[in-house]
């Protein structure tokens, strides 16, 4: 009985995700009272940031010779190891190089390399070396490095750069030892990019479905310091190249579809009901939210090349007031405060004040 009526009674209480209000998908509820804008020059304004963001032809052709040199390499290593110790299971091409979403300036392709054996740290620095010594006795001229990091090594030309991460097959994951091999998240992330890298192959390949034949850039490039949308470890918001799939997913933000209790977007690559937007903290949710609300009203006042970066630095919108065509513009407050991080010593003092309580219940029993 004592158990009983010390003990808590909780209740589950099952999480049910809201779909955030959006008068999109009530407009008979809000009727225009102007008839809509002629937005051909917005649309031009979307075309050529388009293609001020993409990379050159110079770029395309030095990350491409690059990236198949490596793979070539790393493939016949697959095939004919010799006496090399470091098996490899498979090589496969991620992110934004295999997607085909690069950016201008930022010339770097990214590898997974699936290991048979556990991924220690020599086995890396090996398996770098074995590449970067074959491709320059391959083609001595070529000026090479190649440096080691937390996820794998990297290999760098004069004007390219590919990354390869390293992971292992799924049952050396249970082996790992935290002093010998690579981090678990490290090799669990590779992992995920291959399954993003498939999906996004299979289901939006075509140019019918590569989000109605748009290309993704990278708002990251206008708002720098606001950390937008977060999906899949990477900090970006899908940019569309058409004016109304670019304002709709500015509107949906600016409702709060990755605010928490949100139903979000589940990732197609995971299992489960996995919400892309909780991998981001409290203050990032809410940043993506009250910046998405300015932006929906500057756009709606014809800010759309501030927004798109074509007149400068646009990062001061979502901090600073600005007027379009009279009238101001004030952004939006962040509406989450993040709590006062609690002291050990007030801590330890709450934990004692349940010791002393607890004592004194058992002295009245």
């Amino acid at each position: 009985m004592r158990q009983c009526l010390l003990a808590p009674c909780f209740r589950y209480r099952p999480f049910v995700p809201h779909i955030p209000f959006d008068f999109y998908v009530c407009e008979m509820a809000f009727p225009r009272v102007k008839a809509a804008a002629d937005e051909t020059a917005f649309s031009e304004c979307l075309l050529k940031r388009n293609q001020d963001l993409s990379p050159t032809p110079a770029e395309q052709s030095s990350i491409l010779s690059l990236v198949t040199k490596i793979n070539n390499v790393i493939d016949n290593l697959i095939v004919a190891p010799g006496n090399f110790e470091v098996q490899i299971e498979e090589v496969r091409q991620v992110g934004s190089y295999k997607k085909g979403t690069m950016t201008t300036g930022h010339n770097v392709a990214d590898l997974v390399v699936i290991l048979k054996i556990l991924p220690t740290l020599e086995a890396v620095a090996a398996l770098g070396n074995k590449v970067v010594e074959t491709l320059r006795t391959q083609d001595p001229a070529e000026v090479l490095s190649m440096l080691t990091n937390e996820t794998g090594f990297e290999i760098s030309s004069a004007d390219a750069t590919v990354k390869i991460l390293i992971t292992t097959v799924p049952p050396n994951l249970r082996k790992l030892d935290p002093e010998l091999h690579l981090d678990i998240k490290v090799l669990q992330s590779a992992l995920a990019a291959i399954r993003h890298a498939r999906w996004f192959e299979e289901n939006a390949s075509q140019s019918t479905q590569l989000f109605f034949n748009c290309r993704c850039l990278l708002l990251t490039v206008s708002f720098p310091k606001h950390d937008f949308v977060i999906l899949s470890g990477g900090a970006f918001i899908i940019f569309f190249v058409n004016v109304a799939l670019f304002r709709r997913c500015l509107q949906m933000l600016a409702a709060g579809l990755f605010l928490p209790g949100s139903v979000g977007i589940t990732d197609p690559c995971e299992s489960g009901n996995f919400r892309v937007h909780t991998v981001m903290t409290l203050e990032q949710q809410d940043m993506v939210c009250f910046t998405a609300q300015t932006l929906v009203r500057v756009l709606s006042h014809g800010g759309y090349r501030k927004i798109l970066g074509l007149e400068g630095d646009a990062s001061y919108l979502a901090s600073e007031m600005s007027t379009w065509d009279g009238v101001i513009v004030t952004p939006s407050e962040k509406a989450y405060e993040k709590p006062p991080e609690r002291k050990e010593e007030e801590d330890e003092a709450l934990e004692e004040g349940g010791d002393v309580e607890d004592e004194s219940m058992e002295t009245q029993e």
